[in-house]
């Protein structure tokens, strides 16, 4: 590797270098925006949440929810909601960095909603009811999930039909859950309204169900009932459920350990 030097008490190098920078100035650089800090361009730099896709095809719940529903809905409210609170987000620097469900949790400020609060909120809940369905759901849990439903309810058609009609009595917009309370140690029916959910009560959410009106209107028109049934019968996704009641059985414990007798 070569270096290259100059004697500076050189005129020949003083020549050199002032013919140099003649050449430099006239070169015409491209014009860059300068920051006035470090602290101005680091301000720029935003990262915020981006809008999850559901695990499925928009027509994989056809003819139970129709492609249509799922462009106005996940594509039309669900990402309305998500760019709000992206929008709100860039005027907050304390929220900065939170993951959704911390975000939930901060902004529900203990009853006291923040401004953040809703649009975060309904982010996470229509994430969450797209996961709860599939193509080819319906029919009945199985395992652990299935015990623990007929040990609180008595049988699997009790927990059926109770959460049907909580659906469908459910007053004005909102949604109707399953969870499992950590402190009761037991699963329960609950209905919430407009952006509420559980996970803002420390519950944990097994499956829910957008009774929004906008979540049926172009399938069902008012026909609530029809929508909740066709969702039990159709599209609950059980495989899910029991995979969120595996994990949520890592942090409470819903029995006695079995002891082995020797």
């Amino acid at each position: 590797m070569g270096y290259c030097c100059y004697n500076p008490s050189s005129a020949s190098s003083h020549l050199l270098v002032t013919t140099f920078s003649r050449r430099f100035e006239s070169l015409k650089l491209p014009h860059r925006k300068r920051w006035p800090d470090a602290s101005q361009r680091s301000s720029k730099v935003y990262a915020y949440h981006g809008l999850k896709t559901p695990p499925y095809k928009l027509d994989a719940l056809e003819p139970y929810m129709s492609r249509r529903t799922l462009e106005v809905h996940w594509g039309g409210h669900h990402r309305n909601y998500l760019e709000s609170l992206n929008k709100q987000l860039e005027k907050n620097d304390l929220l900065y960095g939170c993951t959704m469900d911390e975000l939930v949790k901060e902004t529900y400020n203990n009853g006291n909603p923040l401004p953040e609060f809703n649009n975060a909120a309904q982010v996470w809940n229509h994430d969450f009811f797209w996961e709860s369905m599939q193509p080819g759901g319906g029919n009945m849990p199985e395992l652990g999930l299935l015990e623990q439903i007929e040990k609180d309810f008595g049988s699997f058609t009790n927990f059926r039909e109770k959460f049907v009609e909580n659906a469908i009595t459910h007053v004005g917009s909102g949604w109707v859950w399953l969870v499992l309370k950590r402190k009761m140690k037991r699963l329960e029916i609950v209905k919430t309204s407009n952006a509420i959910t559980p996970l803002a009560w420390d519950d944990i959410p097994i499956i829910s169900l957008d009774v929004w009106e906008h979540a049926y209107y172009l399938d069902y028109k008012n026909d609530r009932a029809k929508y909740v049934n066709v969702f039990m019968n159709h599209l609950v996704s059980w495989d899910m459920a029991m995979a969120r009641m595996a994990r949520a059985e890592a942090f409470v414990n819903l029995g006695q350990p079995k002891v082995p007798v020797a």
